[in-house]
């Protein structure tokens, strides 16, 4: 009887033993998945956020140029509007002899005309109150 004991208790040890393996040791699913979602979630404010921000500033910089605003295209191409043809697309002139180039919208890089800020865009504050950029 002494042997059929011990062997009762090795058995019982050992199934206690594997339900404690089968639980995890780590962390549980729910800090997983917070983990992952702080992740995504500094991910989008150092990445996705301040891209969708550049590309709306160019776009608005695009849509509004106007006929005799001197610009510069992505390609280095220095000139001044002359006239808007449809919505896309420009003729720029460029240096002294006045040669004239067709350009699409997309092409422009910058417009290095200074016009007056309304009180529309006066300088925005950020969170502490410092000027934001």
């Amino acid at each position: 009887m002494d042997f059929l004991n011990f062997l009762t208790n090795v058995m019982t040890t050992a199934a206690d033993g594997a339900t404690d393996a089968a639980q995890p040791q780590g962390m549980s699913m729910g800090m997983i998945i917070l983990v992952y979602g702080g992740l995504f979630a500094v991910m989008y404010f150092v990445f996705f956020r301040p891209q969708s921000k550049r590309r709306k500033a160019e776009e608005k910089m695009r849509n509004s140029i106007e006929v005799g605003d001197e610009i510069t295209t992505i390609g280095g191409i220095c000139g001044r509007i002359v006239s808007i043809k449809d919505d896309d697309t420009y003729v720029i002139e460029t240096g002294t002899d006045r040669s004239k180039l067709k350009i699409k919208k997309w092409a422009i890089g910058s417009n290095e005309t200074i016009k007056e800020a309304t009180a529309e865009e006066s300088p925005k504050k950020g969170l502490f109150g410092f000027l934001k950029k």
